[in-house]
């Protein structure tokens, strides 16, 4: 497909902001001219919607496709990922989450129950979004050899529903004695 490179046409004077009396249509200048508009959707060869595009909102240029959703100009200059600092902190990663639990990011009121509840070598922990217990956010559990030591510990992330698995990281675990020799880490 050849491209063709065209310009809109433009009706420009002084009132309008312009500095030309241009008061019927003209071909745009390249090199002087701004379009004056709030938005732009882009097309591919096949397409007419709305997929694509960019807008301002007000101080701020917004620009939106269907795979990333929309962001603005000044959180991607931020990040440098595409995503907001806000974002990135809500993530449902186990990066953020092995070992500490829900932080900066998460609604507050997290909750941690350790079972069995009063036995020392514990075999889980699940963190909840509340004490009701209904939707979990990451959940811990524990294998323990004939020494009570860990032999494997299996981490799984679950999404905002607090039933669905995201991802689930296992640790197995290798001993001399009661003291850790090695650490395999395997992701599903």
């Amino acid at each position: 497909m050849a491209r063709d490179k065209v310009h809109p046409l433009k009706m420009e004077s002084p009132v309008s902001g312009g500095t030309e009396l241009d008061e019927f249509p003209t071909g745009m200048n390249a090199n002087e001219d701004y379009a004056d508009v709030r938005g732009v959707v882009l097309q591919n060869g096949a397409s007419s919607d709305e997929a694509v595009g960019i807008e301002r909102v007000n101080s701020e240029l917004m620009l939106w496709d269907s795979s990333a959703g929309t962001q603005s100009l000044s959180d991607l200059l931020a990040t440098g990922s595409g995503i907001s600092e806000a974002t990135h902190k809500a993530l449902r990663d186990l990066i953020h989450f092995i070992d500490g639990g829900p932080a900066d990011g998460f609604v507050s009121g997290a909750f941690k129950e350790t079972l069995p509840a009063g036995d020392p070598f514990h075999t889980s922990e699940i963190w909840w979004e509340s004490a009701s217990k209904v939707e979990k956010i990451v959940e811990l559990i524990v294998t323990r050899n004939a020494n009570q030591t860990p032999a494997t510990e299996v981490w799984q992330m679950y999404a905002t529903d607090g039933t669905t698995v995201l991802v689930t990281v296992t640790d197995t675990m290798a001993y001399s004695g009661v003291f850790e020799t090695t650490r395999t880490r395997t992701w599903a």
